[in-house]
């Protein structure tokens, strides 16, 4: 058939076909509100696709008909774990509607809640950038623009010192010859553009983060080096010659480096740049051009630690106390922080926190001098190669100062070259953090001078090992040794008051005593440790069961103490008589022991929201070991059908006595979805039942904070030594600084602290979304930044502070973009907005 008798018969048809459309587009709208109204989503969405695909017009039209569609049916997808399908709907919604921010917005919810924090925080901003007065994508933006752009990115470029040094280096390299480059981890491309400037004729540059690399786009094309630098969106594990550079290069630069050295994979990329990527290096003695041979900037590295004490460090590592608010921690539950590194861990975990040394809360004692842990040349192959084979070695420091080990503090020296050096060390002025090995299961922690601390050093899984931490008293050592073998020859003699003794000193109440080790972020262990916290949950539940039933309350106490006497005689008798106990539901975020210490309270039945098996299994030997009744602490998500509807009533539809919900974030942030939270708690609440807390006061000051500024953004092109950076970056700084801590933070007060908002949970028709607080300016200065904290109302007389020195919180502030200059005298007002579970606080002018 000819291709005109195809067309004839085309527009033959034409009218037919668009009438015959058309009636398809409305049988399949029809359908589709068909299908809406009886809830079947699914249907109603493969319908509106239908119809959008046929008729793009109607787009306008069915938009929010839509848009509902496919949040209710992705919520059911996401509920059956059909991720694939769930992805898929919003990749076909996003190809109909690329530019809608509600349903970019919505595709990064979904993706950060399934762990893709990278890309949830990819589809947030570009729902910002659609429209910048969406105040959830920006909400959402703000807690996740970490994981998009990291903080130290700011610190580290606001660095003066840092990028002169490397300047001079890349300078002095690319001067003597050196003049084909590969910058392995490029960020936002200055190392490059440094090598460009300095007159390298190829410039190569790869970074792993998509975002990154986009940013280091825009930054290069802005300083008008395009042309002179290739950018790879790679690792510099998978470039290929010729493939993705035409040869080996003179000389890679890179900073790939954290406060351990070695946690970047630097060991890895540099043995691979070398096999492959890199020229030969430059034997000793030669002298000819160095375009002829390899080279690395950083040349060399050397490691330094030192062990200390440090109250803070303790306090988020190990559990310091046997008793909380009458419950005893048994000897046979260990706590153990991220940071513990056992021999024979088998998954490769970060072995270290990082700390900023110089500003940690109370500050640090040196119990012994700085010692060198290792050095490495990072232009040396066979060495860099043995690094990672090589045995532990083993290191023994002597003590100078008497005191309690709570840590083996490291920094480094970065040699760039014969010349140049950069030092992490705290007591530098420097943008780095050092890296902190807390100490842990130890007998004893208090040393002395005439100690010595014994340690073991390796490389291992790209991360720097101190393992084996340990003690020696060697001037003791001959005496425990003969200590020993007395106590030996004293019990082969059969000495009976020995042999008790011994048996009494193992602590064990069973041989077969189950052990439990409990791993806890340092914040689940701060919070262990803070006794205000416990005793203060425990007077107030006590008050609210007291004032729910005083006579029950009593005699059910009484019960118990005779069952503990009787040690269960008649107990068929007691529970006949048993009244109904009180519910108490602690959806606390973590490990929590509060539905244990509930449990002490009378005849109670706490329930604990806890997720992992290594936190029920250890809350269930706490319990065993405190003499409860079997039955009296139970598991709430084992009891929830649906595990995203925490909040539900118990079984045989009881309401709860007391509902103990987490408000503020340990970060500083109030908790998301709190007051819809609390809403629904409120329903669930027997009449005169209580949530925890019953409000909450949020406090403020006005500072001023140099150092907020610069870990928030780049201070303009001075700092980066001409380069134009500043702007791309700062895309990403956000108005709230978290994690901070107040104690420490190197700020001047310009006023006194005023009560921002109040957030009731119990009465919320007290609440206000927006409200104006005037505050009194008491000293000059510039206005940078207005930190805050919380005072939580567990009743009208007990209160807890997250920023005291007990507190297991830490605070935040919001920083301003443009910092305000103040008299003292004046007044400022704040405007501060409550929306969700977000604050905004921007000052009226």
């Amino acid at each position: 058939m000819s291709n005109s008798r195809l067309r004839s018969r085309r527009d033959a048809g034409g009218g037919a076909g668009a009438a015959g459309r058309d009636e398809l587009v409305s049988r399949s709208l029809q359908s589709a509100e068909h299908c809406l109204g009886v809830q079947d989503f699914g249907t109603a969405y493969a319908h509106y696709l239908l119809v959008l695909s046929l008729a793009p017009e109607l787009k306008d039209n069915v938009k929010e008909t839509f848009q509902y569609t496919l949040f209710r049916w992705a919520e059911e997808l996401d509920a059956l774990n059909r991720i694939q399908d769930l992805l898929g709907c919003y990749e076909q919604a996003l190809e109909l509607f690329p530019d809608d921010e509600v349903i970019c917005n919505s595709m990064g919810e979904h993706l950060f809640r399934m762990g893709f924090r990278d890309e949830a925080a990819g589809y947030f901003h570009k729902a910002v950038k659609l429209n910048p007065d969406f105040s959830d994508a920006k909400e959402n933006f703000y807690r996740v623009a970490n994981w998009l752009v990291e903080r130290w990115h700011f610190i580290m470029l606001n660095d003066t010192k840092r990028n002169t040094i490397y300047n001079a280096a890349i300078q002095k390299a690319v001067c003597l010859g050196s003049r084909s480059v590969l910058d392995i981890g490029a960020g936002t491309g200055i190392l490059s553009m440094f090598a460009k400037k300095a007159g390298a004729h190829s410039v190569y540059a790869c970074e792993l983060s998509k975002t990154m690399y986009e940013l280091a786009c825009d930054v290069v094309a802005a300083n008008k080096m395009e042309a002179g630098i290739k950018l790879l969106h790679m690792k510099s594990l998978d470039i290929e010659i010729p493939k993705h550079i035409p040869e080996r290069v003179s000389l890679v630069v890179t900073e790939t480096v954290d406060a351990g050295l070695f946690g970047e994979g630097i060991v890895e990329s540099l043995i691979h740049a070398w096999e492959h990527l890199l020229l030969q290096p430059k034997t000793k003695g030669e002298s000819c051009n160095c375009e002829k041979y390899g080279k690395v900037i950083p040349a060399s590295a050397v490691i330094f630690g030192m062990a200390v004490e440090c109250a803070e460090i303790r306090r988020q590592h190990r559990v310091g106390i046997k008793d909380i608010a009458g419950i005893h921690l048994p000897t046979n539950v260990k706590f153990q922080s991220p940071a513990y590194s056992s021999v024979d861990a088998e998954e490769t975990v970060e072995p270290y926190t990082t700390e900023k040394m110089s500003r940690v809360p109370g500050g640090y004692l040196a119990l012994t001098e700085c010692f060198e842990i290792m050095t490495v040349d990072f232009n040396n192959l066979q060495e860099l190669k043995s690094l990672a084979t090589k045995k532990p070695d083993k290191i023994g420091i002597p003590v100078i100062k008497e005191g309690i080990l709570d840590a083996i503090m490291v920094w480094f020296v970065l040699q760039l070259d014969d010349e140049h050096s950069l030092s992490t060390s705290p007591s530098e002025e420097t943008c780095w953090e050092q890296a902190v090995y807390p100490v842990q299961d130890l007998t004893d922690y208090w040393i002395k001078p005439g100690d010595h601390v014994m340690m073991e050093v390796s490389c291992q899984d790209c991360y720097l090992r101190i393992q084996s931490i340990s003690v020696l008293d060697l001037e003791c050592e001959m005496d425990v040794a003969r200590s020993f073998t007395q106590n030996k020859d004293l019990l082969s003699l059969g000495n009976e008051a020995e042999l008790c003794s011994a048996l009494a000193n193992l602590q064990t109440s069973k041989p077969d005593a189950v052990e439990q080790t409990c791993v806890l972020e340092s914040t689940e262990i701060a919070l262990l440790n803070n006794i205000p916290y416990h005793e203060g949950f425990k007077m107030a539940m006590s008050k609210v069961l007291s004032s729910l039933t005083p006579e029950k309350l009593y005699q059910t106490m009484d019960t118990h103490c005779q069952n503990e006497m009787n040690s269960g005689t008649g107990q068929s008798n007691t529970v006949q008589n048993m009244p109904e106990p009180f519910y108490v539901l602690d959806v606390s975020e973590g490990f929590s022991i509060l539905p244990l210490i509930a449990g002490t309270l009378g005849q109670v039945k706490p329930y604990s929201s806890v997720e992992k098996d290594q936190h029920r299994i250890a809350l269930d030997l706490i319990s065993e070991a405190n003499h409860f009744p079997k039955e009296t602490l139970e598991f709430w998500l084992r009891h929830v059908e649906d595990e995203s509807a925490m909040l539900q009533r118990p079984k045989s539809d009881k309401l709860w006595s007391i509902i103990i919900l987490d408000v503020i974030e340990p970060s500083g942030l109030i908790q998301q979805e709190i007051m819809e939270k609390a809403a629904i708690s409120r329903c669930l609440l027997q009449s005169g039942g209580k949530i925890f807390p019953q409000y909450v006061l949020m406090f403020g000051l006005l500072v001023e904070s140099q150092t907020l500024l610069e870990e928030n953004a780049v201070q303009g092109t001075e700092r980066t030594l001409g380069l134009n950076i500043a702007p791309f970056i700062n895309q990403f700084q956000v108005p709230i600084r978290v994690f901070l801590d107040l104690s420490s933070l190197p700020c001047i007060p310009l006023s006194k602290p005023v009560e921002l908002l109040r957030l009731d949970l119990m009465t919320p028709y007290l609440n206000t979304s927006k409200r104006e607080v005037k505050v009194h300016i008491c000293k000059s200065g510039r206005v940078t930044a207005i930190p805050f904290w919380y005072h939580m109302y567990l009743d009208e007389e007990i209160r807890l502070d997250t920023s005291s020195e007990a507190s297991h919180w830490k605070q935040a502030a919001v920083v301003l973009d443009n910092p305000i200059q103040v008299e003292m005298g004046e007044e400022l007002v704040l405007s501060v907005q409550h929306h969700k579970s977000n604050v905004s606080i921007t000052v009226k002018q």
